[in-house]
């Protein structure tokens, strides 16, 4: 069975992005910010992190960017879930190491969309 961890301080967006990818056949796990997310992912990487951007403690570009420096080795893919939508921002996401790029508030089937994008759906 695939694993996703859906990193995001609202708890709110963890319950959908949960019940929209165990929908999807997936073992879901939650962290509340980067720093949480790191950890869980270093002791046991998922096969994909939803992640979100504006975190406390750690944001997702911070996240993303201790990820790719650590030592895993295989990277799980990851998908940036997010309201920043300047191509600034997507740039970024991308140069930083970010597989896909999802608009929040998204619906299971743009999730399940960019799940195939990136090769799990």
């Amino acid at each position: 069975m695939k694993s996703c961890l859906v990193v995001d301080d609202s708890k709110v967006i963890r319950k959908v992005a949960r019940h929209i990818l165990e929908t999807l056949d997936f073992v879901v796990r939650e962290a509340g910010d980067g720093r949480e997310a790191l950890d869980s992912c270093l002791a046991s990487p998922p096969d994909v992190i939803l992640l979100d951007w504006n975190m406390p403690v750690m944001s997702g570009l911070d996240f993303l960017r201790a990820l790719k420096g650590s030592e895993l080795p295989e990277r799980p893919k990851v998908v940036f879930c997010t309201t920043e939508n300047g191509m600034a921002y997507i740039r970024a996401a991308i140069e930083a190491g970010a597989d896909e790029y999802v608009m929040k508030p998204f619906d299971r089937e743009t999730l399940q969309s960019k799940l195939q994008i990136v090769g799990l759906a």
